[in-house]
């Protein structure tokens, strides 16, 4: 395994509390719907499953789950998590590791392909997903669009929350595609420093990737209960095909 772990168990033992917006049936509900309807009666292939914030309720509606996972402790909260006893979870790094069968719908949500830090890796983190897709089969990615248009001239920082027990903001580095997200969280009292790296990536390099995959774009959208992607949009939720 190459990548870097930054979810140790510290992390995962609150992980769920700390994005506790994130599980809610608004954020959840149209993202396992879009891939419920991409998996039809295949199987689906979770690249950084987590905590399951996706796969449980999409297992839930009768889809096939399996998900590869780099963090140990993330794969325990899953598995103690009911409806996940169907759930595979394999250990490794989800840009070479490879699982037994092939899928209908591939899928790497919140972000998480930034935490992929070389272009060469995230690359192959498209190649990986479209060896595991049957022909037709479908990949799923959703990220943020790069906000170097908020960016005063000359200033590298942007915060993004500013809250009584949360402050947060991204540090770019834009010669390098660099990201860094730093936290300062209250947490019983005290507070918690976390900083970790991202590689941002425009939507036209991700179509690429996907090209050099033999997969191309079907659909973008500004989200996942399918609004147009525009150019205010914040982030996009893309499906590319696999071609053969």
């Amino acid at each position: 395994m190459r990548g870097e772990n930054y979810f140790d168990e510290p992390i995962a033992a609150r992980y769920d509390e700390a994005n506790a917006d994130m599980f809610s049936p608004e954020r959840v509900g149209p993202a396992v719907d879009l891939l419920a309807e991409l998996a039809g009666e295949g199987r689906a292939l979770e690249l950084a499953i987590g905590t399951g914030r996706i796969a449980v309720p999409l297992a839930d509606r009768g889809v096939a789950v399996h998900g590869i996972e780099l963090s140990e402790a993330m794969a325990a909260r899953l598995r103690e998590k009911p409806g996940a006893e169907g759930i595979g979870v394999t250990i490794g790094d989800f840009t070479i590791t490879r699982v037994d069968g092939t899928f209908a719908v591939a899928y790497l949500v919140y972000n998480t392909i930034g935490n992929v830090t070389t272009q060469a890796g995230q690359t192959e983190t498209f190649r990986n997903a479209a060896a595991h897709l049957e022909p037709g089969g479908t990949f799923v990615i959703e990220v943020g669009v790069p906000a170097l248009q908020r960016l005063p001239p000359g200033e590298t920082v942007r915060p993004f929350d500013l809250s009584p027990d949360h402050v947060g903001f991204d540090e770019y580095e834009v010669a390098s595609q660099g990201l860094r997200s730093h936290h300062y969280s209250l947490v019983d009292g005290t507070w918690r420093y976390t900083s970790t790296p991202f590689r941002y990536v425009w939507p036209s390099e991700l179509d690429l990737m996907a090209e050099l995959a033999g997969m191309r774009l079907r659909d973008r959208w500004a989200d996942w209960s399918r609004e147009p992607f525009t150019a205010e949009s914040r982030k996009h939720v893309s499906v590319w095909e696999k071609l053969r």
